[in-house]
């Protein structure tokens, strides 16, 4: 018989899921919140990689950035977790995936769909700049569709 594998839970809160994707520094894992059922992406950091090429502060940087935009066209920071040797960053789960990818498998976009996408990165930007916010690295595959393709 097959040995009953039991899920992966992270901090008796969330249930650890598939691989979403994955950097340098940290994997992104699709997860389910146990008490509500919600979905989320964890962001999991090994602390020991962050401290030896000297990521932290940056990292800190970008947690504390994440909860001053709360934006509907921005992933929104859940909670930030931390174990012996991981951080883990839990945020909105976006179900659609990168523009990128969506421009790879349906070639070029209709001027209507880009010019919907196009507004909402601009009201997305507008909204940070006028916090003091800057991104400098927007690019297709840092743009995230949700399931209804926005």
């Amino acid at each position: 018989a097959e040995m009953e594998t039991k899920p992966n839970i992270l901090m008796g809160k969330y249930e650890l899921g598939r691989l979403l994707g994955h950097g340098t520094f940290a994997k992104v894992y699709h997860a389910k919140n146990l008490k509500t059922g919600e979905s989320v992406a964890i962001k999991a950091m090994d602390k020991e990689k962050i401290l030896k090429v000297g990521m932290i502060e940056p990292i800190k940087r970008e947690i504390s950035v994440m909860k001053l935009v709360r934006h509907p066209n921005i992933v929104r920071l859940y909670e930030v977790m931390a174990s012996k040797s991981k951080i883990y960053i839990v945020m909105e789960y976006v179900k659609g995936g990168e523009l990128f990818n969506r421009v790879v498998k349906k070639g070029k976009l209709e001027e209507e769909e880009a010019r919907k996408y196009f507004q909402q990165l601009i009201c997305a930007v507008d909204f940070c700049h006028s916090r003091g916010v800057y991104h400098r690295d927007l690019k297709l595959e840092n743009l995230l569709l949700d399931d209804n393709g926005a």
